[in-house]
């Protein structure tokens, strides 16, 4: 919890006068599947999100162990052996949004930012969806990362059954923010 109050502090330090829609109850799922083997997909809903709406500026933080699997010993090794989510509690994405015009949200834009994941930042690009609903702003996407570009290690014993790439899909209700 601390690291979600830090997280909202650094990033409200934006100016008062402008737009912030945010959520803490944003879903993030991710899926590493072969064909023909056991579902290798996990499911974080109690993801933050936050976006300026003045300058398009986005950041998001998930908890690791937040993640929930079908099976549960998949989860631990998980925790333990892949993601190493004690060393590595968080994951992070910072970015702006390409062209945003706050005029004009019923359109894909593309995300551009860095993924914080495993103790390496990468760059990500996401063409994401943006739909205003009264007061509230629907945001979705998808993109696909590798596990190896964050220091991921797939054991050679389950290599053939976990792929390196891994699909990430992200949703968010974004509550417009009263000052």
């Amino acid at each position: 919890m601390k690291y979600i109050f830090l997280f909202l502090i650094g990033f409200s330090s934006m100016s008062y006068a402008q737009e912030k829609y945010w959520t803490r109850s944003g879903t993030l799922t991710f899926e590493a599947s072969m064909p023909a083997f056991e579902e290798v997909k996990a499911t974080n809903e109690n993801v933050t999100a936050i976006l300026n709406s003045t300058d398009g500026s986005f950041a998001s933080l998930a908890l690791v162990k937040g993640f929930r699997f079908k099976n549960a010993l998949m989860e631990e090794h998980f925790n333990e052996s892949y993601i190493e989510s004690s060393r590595f509690p968080k994951a992070i994405f910072r970015g702006n949004i390409l062209n945003f015009d706050a005029q004009n949200l019923k359109k894909s834009y593309t995300l551009s930012g860095t993924l914080e994941l495993h103790g390496k930042t990468n760059p990500v690009l996401v063409e994401i969806n943006i739909h205003k609903n009264e007061n509230n702003l629907n945001f979705s996407g998808m993109f696909t990362v590798n596990a190896t570009d964050y220091g991921i290690e797939i054991p050679k014993i389950v290599r053939n059954k976990v792929r390196d790439k891994v699909n990430i899909k992200f949703e968010f209700l974004l509550i417009k923010k009263s000052d």
